[in-house]
């Protein structure tokens, strides 16, 4: 038997931009088509007849253009061990759930061949094999069937399905009256517990609670580790970091980078983060922002004097924006994530309360104190809100910045330390008493 669990060679997924499938259509459907019809063929380079673009052109028409043509991924090539963990990363819109579901046979590639050796379990769209009108007890053995699993192994570990959910008191209530939370929280429930030897996730660590998603994060854990092959693919680098041995990164369709986790959540880092502590936008016509806010400048900067931003000088950050609302209660939120996408800190600001905001330009600026960063590189995220409720405009990766090491204070040069943060805490001891050892010396 093959150490290898799935072989992808060449594969390339394309789609016609704008096509119809042949499917049945409604009465409605032929109807709206019928009289849109005309119209959409003079638009398309038809005749009015409908002609296609050939007999178009024969009569003196301009020929119609031929569709265009998306590849969503294109020439991808790896393999995955037997029990081997892989993330799988980069931008929304590179192709990461395109080629889960080719994998898990939801979708056919135009191109290439793959070999998978073993039963696969897919967790792409959580809870789709739910039907409203069953209670939660049905659901389980109906969504369990569909994902594979015998009634004999859903009657087993039924009750620990409904412990891991957490929706005891509501089993024989239909999921048609459960909220968003409880629904998705059963359903990964079931998909959770099922034991196929390649297991696929697609961003399910995302739904639910924060009690609910360290849950599952613990699930997943217990399934990296239990022999199983894993294609892991999620936003969350903290958890792609701890759960995978490799990972691949996927950009536009292809993979731009793959081996060691924390060398491809690298790359990925340094292609989505901007690489300027300060970003200028001098022409309002072009800068970010909307009807609302307006920015025209953001920047993460050292303190007075300092040559660069260390762990000891802290940062200083300047924002610059035009606000277009006038009296609103107007407030600003800054977000610091780390090198892997963990969020460190926030820290929000009220520019002006009861309804006391003015239209025109504000300068606002804040202070990331001292000895709180560890050293490694951070991206800075803006958002600006009304009533500390209602977003406004957001912008994500505004800048980014790097934080140097220093000894000051510390002793030895410690490249980073271990930690999210590196505080430097204030310390103090008062000595009591010789212990009862040393006096019995004595």
């Amino acid at each position: 038997m093959t150490d290898v669990a799935i072989r992808v060679r060449g594969i390339g997924k394309r789609y016609e931009i704008g096509e119809r499938g042949y499917g049945y259509k409604t009465l409605r459907e032929s109807l709206v088509g019928a009289i849109r019809r005309p119209f959409r063929a003079r638009k398309n380079g038809h005749n009015s007849n409908g002609l296609p673009a050939e007999a178009s052109a024969k009569a003196g028409h301009a020929p119609e253009p031929s569709p265009r043509t998306f590849w969503a991924l294109k020439d991808i090539t790896f393999d995955v061990q037997r029990g081997e963990i892989v993330g799988i990363i980069g931008r929304n819109g590179a192709g990461k759930s395109t080629l889960l579901k080719i994998l898990s046979r939801i979708t056919d590639p135009t191109e290439g061949e793959i070999e998978i050796e073993g039963r696969v379990g897919s967790l792409l769209e959580v809870g789709t094999g739910f039907h409203p009108e069953l209670t939660g007890r049905e659901n389980i053995f109906l969504n369990g069937a569909i994902l594979g699993m015998k009634r004999t192994e859903i009657a087993a570990r039924f009750d620990e399905i409904v412990a891991f959910a957490g929706t005891e008191k509501f089993l024989d209530t239909p999921v048609k009256y459960y909220s968003s939370g409880m629904y998705v929280r059963l359903a990964f429930g079931v998909a959770a517990h099922l034991e196929p030897e390649i297991l696929i996730v697609d961003e399910v660590l995302s739904v639910g609670d924060a009690e609910f998603q360290k849950k599952c994060l613990g699930k997943m854990g217990d399934v990296a580790h239990s022999g199983r092959t894993v294609l892991f693919v999620s936003h969350n680098m903290a958890a792609v970091k701890v759960l995978c041995e490799r990972a691949i990164l996927l950009n536009s369709g292809v993979i731009v980078s793959s081996g060691a986790v924390a060398d491809v959540i690298a790359d990925y880092s340094l292609s989505v983060a901007p690489q300027s502590n300060a970003t200028e936008w001098p022409d309002p016509a072009t800068a970010p922002g909307n009807e609302n806010i307006r920015l025209s400048h953001v920047r993460v900067t050292p303190p007075d004097n300092q040559a660069g931003i260390t762990i000891d000088t802290g940062a200083l950050i300047d924002i610059g924006f035009e606000n277009l609302c006038e009296n609103i209660n107007l407030d600003c939120t800054i977000y610091v994530s780390s090198n892997e996408g963990v969020l460190i800190f926030e820290s929000g600001y009220i520019i002006s309360s009861n309804r006391g905001s003015r239209c025109g330009f504000y300068h606002l600026t804040g202070n990331i104190p001292g000895h709180l960063l560890n050293a490694g590189r951070y991206s800075l995220d803006v958002l600006f809100g009304k009533d500390q409720r209602y977003a406004l405009f957001r912008i994500d990766g505004a800048v980014s910045f790097e934080v140097e090491n220093t000894a000051t204070g510390r002793g030895l040069n410690m490249s980073v330390a271990p930690g999210v943060v590196r505080p430097m805490l204030s310390w103090c001891h008062s000595f009591q008493e010789e212990c009862s050892l040393v006096k019995n010396r004595a």
